[in-house]
Order: C-alpha cells, then sequence, then structure tokens
C-alpha cells in the first residue's frame, strides 16, 4: 500500500501526522509513505528527521491583513496545484490524509480529481476553511471534538481524538524524580511555561516582566521561549533564582511529569498532549490564528473546567500572578487534572488506521 500525508507549518501537525506515519508502518511494516508540506517550512526538516521522504509545495497562506499580497499568493497556489497533481500522478497513492497546514488543500485536491480515496484529521474545535472544503468529498474526517456535525458530512465524521508522541506517556520518573532530573528542587512547586518551538511573544514578555515574582513566592518555573527572542528572555532568566529558561526542550515527557502546573497556547496538538495527561493548565490562546481557533479550543476546556483561559491581552496583568496562585493550591489542581483527564481521547493513532483499513478494506487494496 502506498499512503500520501500531507500538511505542516507548526508542531500541531507535524506531530499528528508523524504519529499516522509511525502507527502505518508499526500495522503494514511495508506501505509506501510520502509526504508533502510546505517549502520553507519546519516540515520540511523535522519530517526528514523523523526517517521519512518529503516533497515541498511553494504554497503560502492567504494575508488577510494585506490583501494586495494575495496576487503571489494565488500564483503559488496554482503552481503548488500543478506539482500537487504531479506528485499524486507519480507516486500513485493508496490513500491520501490531510492533517492541516498550507500544504494539505491542493495536494488532497489534487488527490480526490483522480479517484484516491482521502481522509482529514481535524485537530480543532473550530475547522479552516480548507478542511471545510475537503470534507465533502473526502471517505472519512477524524475529528477531536464532539459537535462538528455543521462543518462536515455528519455520516463520514468519526470522534478519535488528536494523535500525539508515545514518548510522552512513557516517562520512568515520578513528579519528584523528574524535578531533580531536571535540576529543580523536588520540595517547591514547578509551573512549566511553554511558547512553543518558535515562541509566543506575549507569554515570553509576560514572563519577564513577572520574573521577580516566582523568587518572591518561592516558586519554579521551566521557561521554554522558543525561537525568537530566545537570548534577551534566557539572559532575563539568568539574573532571578529559581527560574530556568530553554530555547528548546528535547525531553517534553520529563518537562510535563516535572511540572505541577503548565502554562501553554491553545493549540490542538498542545491541548491533545495536556489531557492524555492529565496536567493542570492555563491556556493563553494566540490571537493570531484562522478562525480564531485557539481561543474556541481554550473556551471549549475552560467552559467544562478543564483549564483556566486568559486571554493574550490579558496574560502581561494576569499571567504569571495566576500560575503562582493556582500552583499553591492543591485542591484547584486535583480538579483541573481530574477534568482535563476525562477529556482524552487516547490511542488516536490506532484508531486512524483501522479507519485508514477500512478505506483499504472497500477499495479492494487489502483483503
Amino acid at each position: 500500500m502506498r499512503a500520501l500525508i500531507s500538511g505542516g507549518g507548526t508542531g500541531g501537525h507535524i506531530f499528528p501526522a508523524l504519529s499516522i506515519a509511525n502507527a502505518l508502518r508499526r500495522r503494514y511494516p511495508n506501505v509506501e509513505i510520502l509526504f508533502v508540506g510546505a517549502e520553507n517550512r519546519m516540515e520540511m526538516q523535522r519530517v526528514p528527521a523523523a526517517g521519512y521522504e518529503i516533497i515541498g509545495l511553494p504554497v503560502a497562506g492567504f494575508d488577510r491583513k494585506r490583501p494586495w499580497r494575495n496576487i503571489k499568493v494565488l500564483w503559488l497556489l496554482w503552481k503548488s496545484m500543478r506539482k500537487a497533481k504531479k506528485v499524486v500522478r507519480d507516486f500513485h497513492p493508496d490513500i491520501a490524509i490531510g492533517v492541516g497546514g498550507y500544504a494539505s488543500g491542493p495536494t488532497l485536491k489534487a488527490a480526490q480529481k483522480v479517484g484516491v480515496p482521502t481522509l482529514l484529521q481535524e485537530q480543532n474545535s473550530y475547522p479552516g476553511v480548507t478542511n471545510k472544503l475537503l470534507a465533502k468529498k473526502a471517505e472519512a474526517t477524524c475529528v477531536a471534538y464532539e459537535g462538528l456535525d455543521s462543518y462536515f458530512p455528519g455520516d463520514k465524521i468519526i470522534l478519535t481524538g488528536n494523535p500525539v508522541r508515545k514518548d510522552l506517556t512513557s516517562c520512568p520518573f515520578n513528579s519528584r524524580e523528574a524535578k531533580a532530573h531536571l535540576g529543580f528542587d523536588p520540595e517547591k512547586p514547578l509551573v512549566l511555561v511553554v511558547g512553543g518551538s518558535l515562541g509566543a511573544r506575549t507569554i515570553n514578555q509576560s514572563m519577564k516582566a513577572g520574573l521577580d515574582k516566582f523568587a518572591k513566592a518561592g516558586v519554579q518555573a521551566l521557561w521554554q521561549t522558543g525561537k525568537y527572542g530566545a537570548d534577551e528572555w534566557a539572559k532575563a532568566a539568568a539574573e532571578v533564582p529559581l527560574v530556568e529558561a530553554t530555547q528548546f526542550i528535547s525531553d517534553m515527557a520529563t518537562a510535563y511529569r516535572a511540572a505541577d502546573l503548565v502554562v501553554a497556547r491553545a493549540g490542538a496538538g498542545t491541548i491533545s498532549e495536556l489531557e492524555i495527561l492529565g496536567k493542570p493548565t492555563i491556556l493563553v490562546p494566540s490571537p493570531n490564528v484562522a478562525e480564531d481557533h485557539q481561543r474556541k479550543n481554550a473556551k471549549a476546556l475552560a467552559d467544562r473546567g478543564a483549564a483556566v483561559m486568559i486571554l493574550d491581552v490579558d496574560a502581561p496583568s494576569q499571567m504569571v500572578d495566576k500560575a503562582i496562585e493556582l500552583v499553591k493550591d492543591k485542591k484547584a489542581l486535583f480538579e483541573l487534572s481530574e477534568n482535563i483527564e476525562k477529556l482524552a481521547l487516547p490511542d488516536a493513532d490506532e484508531k486512524i488506521v483501522d479507519i485508514i483499513t477500512q478505506i483499504w478494506k472497500q477499495k479492494g487494496c487489502i483483503s
């Protein structure tokens, strides 16, 4: 069998794509897998590093704030459609899987035009425009939230959850051991602040402004700053006790296990990881995403008492104070942990491979 997997742009799209690919390989060791991503985006490095081949399209996202720039975007989209058509023709996939991101639209559209069965994996509580258009001809749409019937054909929606990295659930340490392993005091509470691979500027600025408060409260913080401005944030953290800033955390499983509280953006992939791990969380949704889907993701949890939501505009005045207050409130942490864990949908990658298997059987690819 041959599987074409398309999407990317952020870790929130890439990690589910790689999880599905890995699950396919476990089930079908001889499966051929080809990724299609967007040129100059992080998937062009992350996917080969994981052992898979990838082809890049020159596609780019539409600029909603400066519409005059979209003339070039339309030109790149046309070029991407032509290249995607060639990829589908040359690779002859038995299925095309879209995980969201700029490249998935041209790739899955090209596959659908020549009758290749397609499967969508929608991570968010509010779907993007591309997936809503592609869903009309898709064999199945795998979702992580209920109530998406108004966006997708109801008979093709399957609640699977979002695939998460397998290594996150295999940490050998308990919380105290994890803190010590990372160089923190096991006796003191620890807040893990995650800004993503590139960095969340509001979260980082809020942290910098409130660094002294951690020391005064006796609260430790592991601050993952991301790429942009990393030197500035690291220099600020070096001047205060109890806070460690790092551009990238290679062992997220241990960092999550050590954390008594997590502060993060509200990307669907991050939320799925936090649900699986049952971590008490403050979500600061990014306002700079399509359809404001991070705020909708965060609200879906906050309405269920499964997370605390602080809007981006309020983060500078509220984020650090709330984190320190919450990490010292064991009753509140316990309730948040219980409620977020109830929303977890484990083994999403295996469930998606089950659906792929059904599609292949229906199409006669396997018996």
